[in-house]
């Protein structure tokens, strides 16, 4: 990490990082005990910016692993993010498993069965995941289909990932895709239906 001189030219960017940093502790501590209010198992040294949106219903599952950090505010995501990050169970079966490492920034994972995130995945600003069409009483509704994002997936900025899908490993996501199919491993694929580009070579 650079270390900043203190100046006049670094004193505004000093004093924002000490405030921010203030107000991250301060979010983290009422985000986990929200947390613990709504039941949901977390991991060692979760960081929050801004509160994260919780809706729990009774005998579903949410975990969260170690070292994870969400963005719920824009001020804390400079490339802009119009939401709070949002973690809903819809029905009692369903679960959300997220791994360690992750990030998201104004992310919303609403699930009615299953949708599994592995570990160190980035989930960039306002991107969504579900594994259902939602409106279930609407015959047109689909049937629910449960989401797998593989470890080190980088989901773009406003990816849409859908029912059904599983995301594999290191595969990146481009901004703006919608998800619709199975993304293989270590690809670049973008598009609305989200398409293979290129493969990542080691």
């Amino acid at each position: 990490m650079k270390q900043w001189k203190i100046n006049r030219d670094a004193l505004p960017h000093l004093i924002d990082e000490a405030l921010q940093s203030l107000k991250m502790a301060f979010s983290s501590i009422i985000n986990k005990m929200n947390l613990f209010w709504w039941g949901i198992k977390v991991g060692e040294n979760i960081k929050t910016r801004g509160f994260i949106k919780i809706k729990r219903t009774p005998g579903s599952q949410i975990s969260i692993g170690n070292n994870c950090k969400f963005i719920s505010k824009p001020v804390y995501n400079l490339i802009g993010i119009n939401r709070p990050c949002t973690l809903a169970t819809l029905t009692p079966m369903a679960i959300i498993s997220i791994g360690d490492n992750c990030g998201l920034s104004g992310t919303v994972i609403g699930s009615f069965k299953n949708i599994k995130i592995g570990n160190n995945v980035k989930c960039g600003a306002n991107t969504l995941i579900t594994d259902s069409d939602w409106h279930l009483d609407d015959p047109r509704s689909g049937l629910i289909k449960e989401v797998v994002i593989e470890d080190n997936v980088w989901l773009g900025v406003n990816a849409i990932v859908l029912k059904g899908v599983t995301i594999g490993a290191n595969s990146v996501i481009g901004a703006n895709s919608v998800v619709t199919k199975n993304i293989p491993s270590n690809v670049i694929a973008a598009g609305n239906p989200c398409t293979i580009i290129k493969t990542i070579n080691d």
